[in-house]
């Protein structure tokens, strides 16, 4: 696979490393971790590089991106090849996971999507495993950053069905699914990580 074919996101590459420091601290040491909503491959590629002790499965729906998230885990044993499903179709083409992590899907996605996650993680995960999303969101309502209501507004001119969503209400659908908030973190450029823990 030529290096040609990686696809790099600017923001993917500025914000992997502050999402791998929480990441170390809150993934199991060892087991599999379903990346749900991989894109360009950076983000898994630099995670698994830093965490040999895991596996870890990249899902995109976008299948032409599967090519780029090849290339760039090309050589890493402990990541899987690609995996392509849509998170309101069941049952998910994978059965068992220690751990997802989802990034940047919440949003960028129709209300149905992020249902769908929370059920499928509510059930594919085992008890005390961790459900960790990263993106944008609104707080009690409102937006917590300028830039972050432009681009709420750019998404729904991209697609109505899509938008930064409030914390509070997809915190509610992760609790119905037995996904309870352990931990809201800050994270940069106005973006946020919601550990969400299967009880």
């Amino acid at each position: 696979m030529s290096s040609t074919e990686r696809e790099v996101s600017p923001p993917a590459e500025r914000n992997k490393q502050a999402i791998l420091e929480v990441l170390q601290r809150v993934l199991p040491a060892s087991g599999l971790v379903l990346e749900i909503g991989s894109g360009t491959g950076q983000h898994v590629a630099h995670f698994a590089a830093a965490l040999p002790g895991l596996t870890f499965q990249p899902a995109e729906y976008d299948k032409a991106r599967h090519r780029s998230i090849a290339a760039w885990t090309e050589g890493l044993a402990n990541v899987r090849p690609p995996i392509a499903f849509d998170l309101t179709q069941y049952p998910w083409p994978i059965t068992a996971a220690d751990a997802i992590f989802c990034a940047n899907v919440i949003h960028i996605s129709p209300w149905e999507a992020t249902l769908g996650l929370m059920r499928g993680a509510g059930e594919l995960l085992g008890p005390n495993s961790v459900l960790v999303t990263y993106g944008p969101y609104r707080r009690e309502g409102a937006h917590t950053a300028p830039s972050n209501e432009a681009f709420d507004a750019d998404l729904r001119s991209r697609d109505p069905r899509w938008g930064v969503r409030d914390m509070e209400e997809v915190v509610a659908v992760a609790k119905r699914a037995g996904l309870h908030l352990e931990e809201t973190i800050p994270m940069p450029a106005n973006n946020f990580i919601l550990l969400l823990r299967k009880r």
